[in-house]
């Protein structure tokens, strides 16, 4: 009896790994493709590769509508990941150190925005400036990526926060220290793996996005996402599949370089503690 079930076991973790595989393989094999025939020296994108090039990245710098794009997209990654972080990590220490009226309503309305599809958002916001009879525009497009972005970085900091000991604050205060001081000196130095996180995962949050950008943008104006799906309409080409390694190379670069800046501040972080211990 126990060696059909060990039968039976096997059987099942043997499909399990296998549905594992292939669901992995569904998911990555169109991202391969697509940097493997961005190098493809042929003006038709398909296999076989007729030679190894990088004729096509040169096209992308020589495509004034993709650099452009890339510019508009880059500065409103910046602008939203500078913008979210600062008011992330003061609404994260107002969450956690203070208590005030309203607190969970605020806490609520600041996570809302993730747990709301971003068609509907987008959708939702566009409705609201048309109902003001507010024209789409830059500023609001940037607005509307920190909505999407700062709870995010909220949830970052609040978790490295809530890992901050108050007795290195209270300790800096009983010994003369305002508030503002306590927070630039100890607190802010702790909260540097959250800063980092939090501001780099806004910027690929930004970058990346593009149901609401579609929504958001004013006219004349295209994102790197939307410069896509717009150079898709006509034809997809090897320069299109360059422009796409581009983005999968920032989108998943910046996070592994956080994490990678993440693991070292909390080393030297550590390596503080028990020295202060000590």
């Amino acid at each position: 009896m126990s060696g059909a079930r060990d039968r039976e076991g096997r059987w099942a973790w043997a499909l399990t790994r296998l549905v594992t595989v292939l669901v992995y393989v569904f998911m990555f094999a169109p991202i391969l493709a697509t940097v493997v025939l961005s190098f493809n020296k042929s003006m038709f994108g398909g296999f076989p590769m007729t030679g190894f090039s990088f004729q096509w990245y040169g096209k992308l710098l020589e495509n004034a509508a993709v650099v452009q794009a890339f510019k508009t997209s880059l500065w409103i990654a910046v602008v939203t990941a500078a913008v979210t972080t600062l008011v992330g990590i003061v609404t994260a220490l107002a969450l956690v150190r203070f208590d005030f009226r309203g607190k969970g309503l605020l806490g609520t309305l600041v996570i809302l925005p993730a747990l709301v599809p971003e068609t509907i958002l987008g959708v939702g916001l566009l409705i609201l400036i048309k109902s003001i009879d507010q024209p789409r525009s830059l500023p609001i497009l940037v607005l509307g990526h920190i909505l999407l972005a700062l709870p995010y970085v909220v949830l970052i900091a609040q978790a490295r926060m809530v890992g901050v000991k108050r007795i290195y604050e209270e300790a800096a205060m009983s010994l003369g220290a305002s508030r503002l001081s306590t927070f630039r000196e100890i607190t802010l130095p702790l909260l540097i793996p959250a800063v980092v996180a939090g501001a780099l995962l806004a910027f690929t949050i930004s970058f990346d996005n593009t149901s609401a950008s579609l929504f958001w943008r004013p006219a004349g104006v295209e994102t790197m996402p939307t410069q896509i799906l717009s150079m898709l309409k006509t034809s997809i080409s090897p320069e299109v599949n360059a422009l796409g390694t581009v983005m999968i190379v920032m989108t998943v670069g910046i996070p592994l370089i956080g994490g990678i800046l993440i693991q070292i501040f909390t080393r030297r972080t550590r390596r503080y503690k028990t020295r202060e211990t000590a």
